[in-house]
């Protein structure tokens, strides 16, 4: 037996279905607010700016061990002159203070050289830090931005359940009024089919967009105005109005 509901019911239907093209709506803005994107691009870049610190960050560490073996050689040649230099001054021996001389001033050298290099390495060092205080600063200015990004995407998504919390208490408001048979078919198809209920306006069904063949209107033409009709083209209930060119 066919399913029968007053006209106003089946009208209705196409408010329901209104509410639910915009909770759809709202909830497909939702996932694909602007914000998700950049969100994501952000993460990618510091997470790729992250890597690049680790890596100069052990460029510098290496710089650092590298002058703290330059330092070491220092304090050794340092030590070595002062040795020197005290068994100099102690000698009565013309020979004995001949060789101390002798390797101090190779000594000295060595010092002299050290030192050159301990500069060099302390400027390359200073160079790398300054590399690494950057990147640690690009990666700040994007956890910034990530914020506010997040901050932006939180607001929009707020405005957003706001709205769908209007649209879902006009939904069960609405719903509440309908007969229950007629709500089941109309919720079985929409979850199958994606529309519940489609207008038929000048013989078009609004959902598909298909015109009715004329032998499809002579039907509906002749049916009650309580009977439920289904749309062959878009599964759904297919609500009869004064537009629908009968």
């Amino acid at each position: 037996m066919a399913l029968t509901a007053t006209p106003a019911d089946q009208a209705s239907l196409l408010d329901l279905q209104a509410f639910d093209t915009k909770i759809s709506q709202l909830e497909h803005r939702a996932k694909k607010l602007p914000q998700h994107g950049a969100l994501t691009e952000l993460q990618q870049h510091r997470e790729k700016l992250q890597l690049t610190v680790l890596e100069e960050r052990g460029i510098k560490e290496d710089i650092e061990l590298e002058l703290s073996r330059v330092d070491s050689d220092v304090k050794v040649v340092d030590a070595r002159i002062a040795r020197d230099t005290a068994r100099l001054d102690s000698t009565s021996s013309a020979k004995e203070a001949a060789a101390f001389e002798h390797e101090l001033a190779a000594l000295r050298t060595r010092l002299s050289n050290l030192e050159d290099i301990e500069l060099a390495v302390m400027e390359r060092l200073e160079t790398q830090q300054k590399v690494v205080d950057n990147l640690i600063e690009q990666s700040g200015n994007l956890s910034t931005q990530a914020s506010e990004v997040e901050a932006s995407r939180d607001e929009a998504l707020r405005e957003i359940e706001a709205e769908l919390g209007t649209v879902r208490t006009g939904r069960t408001a609405l719903q509440a009024t309908l007969p229950e048979d007629l709500l089941a078919l109309y919720e079985r198809q929409r979850a199958r089919y994606g529309t519940g209920a489609s207008l038929l306006r000048g013989g078009v069904s609004l959902s598909s967009g298909v015109k009715l063949l004329e032998n499809e209107m002579q039907e509906i033409r002749a049916a009650a105005p309580d009977t439920v009709i289904m749309c062959a083209s878009s599964e759904a209930i297919l609500v009869r109005t004064d537009e629908s060119g009968l």
